[in-house]
């Protein structure tokens, strides 16, 4: 006779489930409105929108819809391998814990290195990205051309840029509660003009008279009909951008009602969210003013790092183009707070279970909120932009350009993880096969795909600012860089918690355990 483990069930609070640990997070503050909010927020779609439409249209032309659609396919079948893993294992440290019970301490470890750089990656481009459309927003609404000059200014730059992460780490600092107040009024507000800026534009598209602007086509839809594969390759990695941040709902899975099912089914409604705001977004942006490469046209590289910037008056009038530019501030804050939630909680992870120095396990006693681990990560992230900013602009961009690298290698590997750790259920049913095996590998493989091409491409010095070192991209530099110092790291906590990485303290296992009587 063969017996199974029980399960945890959905609401049950977890103090050790095999070698799992309470982290002493505020359990059940979190519903699955809050936590898809939670997801939609971290991705910045506002932000997304503004400075990808333009590169994206430079790169496959009309097919901009089609590749988002694209690159949604990947980020979904990982989305079903995150539901699954978390349903078996509802850890905050998500990628870190499921790809240590998969693979083992030490691939685990790097996975959560990658987690943990990329965001901090991420948080430094936010508070920048929020800090320039502060003061262009200050520009208009002033008319002032010296207000809005100021953002050039390196110094008063780098400066708001601190505020504005001091100000994330506060609130992220206070916990769930907090964060979710904010949250709701800013994605609100985001999709709220999202959705006037696509009526507008579709209604007077269809006016006709307007310089650029073209019909609707269904081919719009079909990736087979961009020109070459380099020029998909490269829209696609920027179509993965565009989504990555929705597991930041999986992050605070501790925190959620229903802890085993909510975050899987919030990260679903994310991701369907964001797909259907940038597909009808597109389609509008593109009726509108076309792809051509002059005027309001999306392929006007002059306009392309903020493509609403050249759309707000044009679509929503004079009194209401100041919107445009608020959302796109909205976003960029809102992102830039939640997305203190996936690093501060991995790390709370990494440290509870003894990979990172344990004072990274401290629990605020009244916010029940990860305080040093979120202060940490704060501190990382001014730190990592004040000296990219002063080092160099080109290191800076190269920086961002190395993002994807990060995002690829630690979605693929947590694909990879779940079709490993159910591979005893495969055989149980058709669900668990595709589910479990089928789809989450097919999304591995194919990010795995897309972080082998964009290392081939980065090799070259015109990848990115064009900088190189010694003949090399420093794109390349950078992420591979990168990626050996969480090597570094890794034997350096190697020396310090070698209990950890005897695979003692969270051990390799399997979703269910079997008994023979």
């Amino acid at each position: 006779m063969v017996q199974t483990a029980p399960r945890p069930r959905a609401g049950d609070t977890v103090t050790s489930v095999g070698d799992r640990r309470a982290k002493g997070l505020s359990g059940n503050s979190v519903g699955l409105l809050g936590s898809a909010v939670i997801g939609i927020s971290t991705v910045a779609p506002v932000y997304c929108l503004t400075s990808t439409l333009g590169p994206t249209v430079g790169q496959v032309g009309v097919q901009m819809p089609a590749v988002f659609l694209a690159g949604f396919l990947p980020m979904l079948l990982v989305a079903f391998a995150y539901r699954e893993l978390n349903k078996a294992v509802p850890d905050c440290g998500t990628s870190f814990t499921w790809t240590v019970q998969a693979f083992g301490p030490r691939i685990g470890w790097m996975c959560g290195w990658g987690l943990v750089i990329a965001t901090i990656i991420v948080l430094s481009n936010l508070a920048g990205v929020a800090t320039s459309f502060f003061y262009l927003l200050l520009g208009q609404v002033t008319g002032s051309g010296t207000v809005a000059d100021l953002d050039g200014n390196r110094l008063v730059h780098v400066l708001t840029c601190l505020a504005f992460i001091a100000v994330a780490t506060a609130i992220s600092y206070r916990g769930m509660t907090a964060t979710k107040g904010v949250q709701y009024a800013l994605v609100g507000l985001q999709l709220a003009v999202l959705a006037v800026f696509v009526t507008m534009a579709l209604v007077k598209s269809r006016t006709g008279g307007l310089p650029g602007s073209i019909d609707f086509s269904w081919t719009w839809l079909n990736p087979f009909a961009v020109q070459s594969f380099a020029a998909f390759t490269a829209g696609l990695s920027l179509s993965i951008f565009m989504f990555w941040g929705w597991d930041a709902c999986l992050t605070v899975n501790e925190e959620t009602q229903g802890s085993a099912k909510t975050p899987g089914r919030a990260a679903l409604i994310s991701m369907v969210v964001l797909v259907g705001s940038y597909l009808l977004t597109a389609v509008a942006a593109q009726m509108f003013a076309g792809v051509g490469a002059e005027g309001t046209g999306l392929g006007n590289p002059d306009t392309a790092d903020n493509v609403f910037a050249a759309l707000a008056d044009p679509v929503l009038g004079t009194a209401l183009g100041v919107l445009l530019f608020i959302a796109v501030l909205a976003s960029a804050a809102a992102s830039l707070q939640t997305t203190f939630l996936p690093v501060a909680r991995t790390v709370l992870a990494m440290s509870t279970y003894q990979a990172l120095p344990p004072s990274f396990a401290r629990i605020h006693p009244r916010f029940k909120s990860p305080g040093r681990a979120t202060v940490a990560a704060g501190v990382a992230t001014g730190v990592f932009y004040a000296v990219m900013s002063f080092l160099s602009e080109n290191v800076l961009i190269d920086t961002i350009y190395a993002l994807g690298l990060m995002i690829c290698f630690y979605y693929s590997i947590t694909a990879f993880a779940c079709a490993w750790y159910f591979r005893h259920e495969l055989r149980r049913s058709l669900r668990d096969a595709l589910f479990k095996g089928v789809f989450p590998a097919l999304g591995g493989v194919l990010l795995a795909a897309v972080f082998g091409k964009t290392l081939y491409d980065m090799w070259n010095p015109a990848y990115g600012s064009g900088s190189s070192v010694l003949g090399v991209g420093s794109v390349f530099v950078i992420g591979v860089g990168l990626l050996l110092l969480g090597v570094v790291l890794m034997l350096l906590m190697r020396r310090r918690s070698p209990a950890f990485f005897r695979g003692e303290v969270l051990t390799r296992s399997t979703p269910a355990l079997v008994v023979e009587e």
